[in-house]
């Protein structure tokens, strides 16, 4: 199942967001919120309003200004939060595509809490690949793979709107 061939992982991202649409559904209260990490969660967060049916729209939020290696990695081009609803009460279920060190998750975590006090935060991932640096778990997790520490894993979202994972050789 974590198998790489080239570049794509041997891995079905749209069967896996098949199940974390079925098994987040019966989780879902009137107070709950999507919000969806900056870019790969924020595609799963924004696929699941809509195919949920979910009113309004669902949050984004970005772990660059709270990241313990901002020195390193400096300002990202990538979106910015944006968490339309009152998060004081909130039922926050949490969307990335890949956990891996829990580095990010710390960091959205304090971006979160920077904009009120949710009632409680919930964490869904696609893909959880081990290697945690943090104490740090998901509360669902549609696959877990092993990777060498040397290799990334990112979903990749097509003109279609369709998943898939890419692999890539950290730098």
């Amino acid at each position: 199942m974590s198998s790489t061939t080239g570049s794509t992982l041997a891995l079905d991202a749209e069967a896996l967001y098949a199940e974390l649409l079925r098994s987040l559904r019966p989780l879902l209260t009137a107070d709950t919120r999507l919000v969806g990490i900056v870019s790969g969660g924020q595609w799963l967060a924004e696929r699941l309003q809509a195919d949920l049916g979910l009113p309004g729209q669902a949050g984004a939020i970005s772990s660059t200004m709270h990241r313990d290696d901002f020195a390193k990695r400096g300002l990202s081009a990538s979106g910015q939060t944006t968490l339309p609803f009152e998060i004081d009460g909130a039922d926050i279920l949490l969307l990335d595509d890949v956990l891996h060190t829990g580095r990010t998750i710390r960091a959205v975590l304090n971006e979160l809490f920077d904009y009120g006090r949710p009632a409680s935060v919930r964490l869904a991932v696609l893909v959880d690949r081990g290697g945690r640096e943090l104490p740090v778990q998901a509360d669902f997790a549609a696959a877990r793979v092993a990777l060498p520490v040397a290799q990334s894993l990112a979903l990749a979202r097509g003109d279609s709107g369709t998943f898939q994972f890419q692999v890539q050789d950290k730098d």
